[in-house]
């Protein structure tokens, strides 16, 4: 992402039509990455009070004030507005501290730091994991099931079948240049084959465990004839990048978009904005594109993990980042919240906190691709991206 190396983490209006589109993934099938759960793992409902009120939310933040605390890790203040949303749950709870590790960790780095801190007073109690990591974690067991007061406001296709993980935002690809230095912004994959380009264009990680940097290798294959179920055209298009000089050697992190030695960068449309004011008081003018010839679109899943230490404050804080107050944060950050429908039909999606997401028009053209399809693609990744681009 622009500012990070995080996981594998305008102008419009999102009708309920094109969020029905959004996540109409193919059917049942493409809707979940897990079946539903066996007996032995039935999901965790909100808490009811003890305190004789039928507020779950007020229950589990008094279960939340005995620990005092949920782990984070790998929520980047630039990410998707985190920095906000991480104030407005200090805000909203106080006494409950929100600490985030390892900021700019990748998905991949997420799930092993639950396993090898596991039993320890540091273990991860929440996670922020692209969908092929999520996977990977229901299937080694990490999570521990639970379903939101929100649930039914949630799109099937943004939710595990057995309620390991929900996510709370999506975007799509973008490309952001840093004008000052490249005047004439490439707008689309293929213009980023220019020559002028050489040396200029950089990915956010290594697509095989970095989301944002597979989802430009998917984003790159759609612009090159390939398709859900056909990574390999935007692996040679990287490696096309790669022989004519033009892919850079640098990861995007947000000192390297300030120093301007990620002059190009593609990454998640939802990262611009966390960046703007830093980049304006740095003097540097850039212009974000939408690539309309590789249009992806994914989602991050946010989960319990199962024997953490602050369980009741992991909780709270998926409350949080699925209530009002947080998706909303995520508009402000130029992502789309889970919950946009809601949000909309509730008069809360205003002109201003629109002003940030992608067009409605490119919006509406996501398909997210089912567990199967990403499972798919990262077995060919694995297999393809060393030989073709990171050891050519």
């Amino acid at each position: 992402m622009l500012g990070t190396n995080r996981s594998i983490r305008r102008f419009a209006t999102l009708t309920a039509a094109s969020i029905l589109a959004l996540v109409a993934c193919g059917g049942d099938d493409s809707s979940s990455s897990a079946d539903t759960p066996p007996a032995s793992a039935t999901p965790t409902p909100a808490p009811t009070s003890q305190s004789g009120s039928d507020d779950p939310i007020a229950a589990l933040y008094e279960e939340c004030k005995a620990e005092g605390k949920v782990n984070l890790i790998a929520l980047p203040d630039e990410w998707a507005n985190y920095k906000g949303i991480l104030q407005s749950f200090r805000d909203k709870y106080p006494g409950i501290d929100n600490p985030v590790a390892n900021p700019d960790a990748s998905s991949a780095e997420e799930m092993e730091a639950v396993e090898t801190l596991a039993g320890q007073d540091d273990m991860p109690d929440n996670v922020d994991v692209s969908p092929a990591i999520a996977q990977e974690m229901v299937d080694k067991g990490l999570f521990e099931p639970y379903v939101l007061t929100v649930d039914s406001e949630v799109p099937s296709g943004l939710k595990d079948a057995g309620n390991n993980w929900t996510a709370a935002y999506y975007g799509i690809m973008a490309i952001t240049t840093n004008t000052k230095i490249v005047p004439n912004a490439p707008e689309t994959f293929a213009d980023l084959t220019k020559p002028e380009y050489k040396g200029l264009v950089a990915l956010n990680g290594d697509p095989r465990e970095a989301g944002a940097a597979f989802a430009a290798v998917m984003a790159a294959s759609f612009a090159n004839g390939g398709s859900a179920d056909d990574i390999l055209p935007g692996i040679e298009f990287f490696a096309e990048l790669k022989a004519s000089g033009n892919l850079g050697g640098t990861d995007v992190t947000k000192e390297t978009v300030l120093t301007g030695e990620t002059p190009i960068a593609i990454d998640w449309s939802y990262n611009v904005p966390g960046l703007a004011s830093e980049l304006e008081a740095a003097g540097i003018t850039y212009e974000t594109n939408f690539p309309s010839d590789g249009i992806y679109g994914g989602f991050y899943g946010q989960g319990v993990i199962k024997d953490s230490p602050n369980q009741a404050c992991s909780k709270l804080w998926m409350e949080h980042i699925f209530s009002d107050e947080g998706a909303l944060g995520y508009l402000e950050g130029g992502a789309v919240p889970a919950r946009i429908e809601a949000l909309t039909a509730a008069g809360l999606v205003t002109d201003d906190v629109k002003k940030n997401l992608p067009p409605d028009e490119l919006l509406s053209q996501i398909k997210f691709l089912t567990p199967a399809q990403i499972k798919a693609a990262k077995e060919v990744l694995a297999e393809q991206w060393g030989p073709l681009v990171a050891d050519a």
